[in-house]
């Protein structure tokens, strides 16, 4: 790794338990050394199912080093969330991103590369590519 800005990895789920618990695995296995800022945005701000972009906004900001923000959403409506907001382009850091990835393994795919000094272009195809890994 460079030692200049990392990318940001911003997990977006409807429930705030699956984005923490997502997050927490994904860093933990991107291994030793240094990590590239993770955050998860789930939930709404009471504590109930769905999403929220205040806390997306704030997820995002959190985790925003210069070199870009990778949105990895888990379903419906957090797609069509994100989306919104990154056309909008007024609630999310400069280089914000929506990666088209599996929740699980684009986050740790993701955040491995982030991690690895990646930049945003290829922490997004890394993530991508979880979709051709096939289990059986």
């Amino acid at each position: 790794m460079s030692g200049g800005p990392m990318v940001g990895v911003v997990l977006v789920s409807h429930s705030a338990e699956v984005a923490g618990s997502v997050a927490a695995l994904a860093v933990g296995l991107a291994g030793g050394g240094v990590t590239a800022p993770v955050a998860a945005a789930g939930g709404r701000p009471d504590g109930g199912l769905g999403t929220s972009t205040e806390l997306i906004a704030a997820a995002a900001r959190e985790v925003d080093r210069g070199a870009g923000v990778a949105l990895l959403v888990d379903l419906g409506s957090a797609v069509l969330t994100v989306k919104a907001m990154v056309a909008e382009g007024n609630e999310l850091p400069d280089g914000a991103r929506l990666v088209d990835a599996p929740f699980l393994e684009g986050a740790v795919a993701a955040v491995v590369s982030a991690s690895a000094g990646a930049d945003l272009a290829a922490v997004a195809a890394a993530a991508g590519e979880a979709y051709g890994h096939r289990k059986a």
